[in-house]
């Protein structure tokens, strides 16, 4: 019987996906949280038959799970940042740093 190759690029797509989305308030934990879950499952489903699946593409499946947590806890770690700054800065005051950093920039 020909053994089963776990593919990781959904899983590695969805995680740099979810860093590159770390920049609007941490909300890339939807897309990495997604990856990590997707790894788990191939993986989990891997450790209950290994006979069927190839030992290389376990361990790269492995690799991408743990990529796509460390992306998940960036991402959490700045959105929790996000909500503690908007509860005690205030969204207001946030809005009006983020115009005066623009219209320095313009005036550069």
């Amino acid at each position: 019987m020909e053994q089963q190759k776990l593919n990781p690029t959904l899983v590695y797509v969805l995680a740099i996906l979810g860093l590159l989305c770390c920049c609007f308030g941490g909300l890339g934990f939807i897309l990495s949280g997604i990856a990590f879950f997707i790894a788990q499952s191939k993986l989990k489903e891997a450790k209950l038959n290994p006979e069927n699946f190839d030992v290389s593409s376990i361990k790269a499946m492995d690799t991408a799970k743990i990529v796509a947590l460390v992306i998940l806890i960036i991402n959490l770690l700045y959105f929790v940042m996000t909500i503690y700054r908007i509860s005690t800065v205030g969204w207001d005051e946030i809005m009006r740093q983020s115009q005066e950093m623009m219209e320095q920039m313009q005036n550069q």
